[in-house]
């Protein structure tokens, strides 16, 4: 069965740093582009970041390039992304999938950026 399970959001405060997980089965990761995409309250979601499959090349929204950090395991089949640098409009719900032909969704994974 093929899943997106996303975790390591929090709170956490302006200028802190989170890094979250997206573990997949039931495909596998590094065959595919994979990104990073957040959504907002009241707004659309929106594409943060993405790893090629060969894992050699990146590409950031330019609102977090310089501080988030997108990488992969594939031993362990997982996504990462590293936050550093937190702002407050970076508070949203955020997920991983496929940069292209979306599987389903997952629950993502909250960070809220509050003094």
């Amino acid at each position: 069965q093929v899943q997106l399970v996303e975790s390591g959001g929090g709170l956490v405060q302006p200028g802190g740093s989170l890094r979250l997980s997206c573990a997949a089965s039931g495909f596998t990761l590094s065959s595919h582009a994979m990104s990073w995409y957040r959504q907002a309250p009241g707004k659309e979601r929106e594409l943060v970041a993405t790893i090629n499959s060969s894992g050699f090349a990146t590409d950031y929204a330019d609102s977090v390039t310089g501080r988030f950090t997108i990488s992969r395991d594939t031993a362990k089949n997982t996504l990462y992304l590293q936050m550093n640098s937190l702002k407050f409009e970076d508070t949203a719900v955020y997920f991983c999938n496929r940069r292209y032909l979306h599987l389903g969704w997952g629950q993502g994974t909250q960070v809220t950026v509050s003094s």
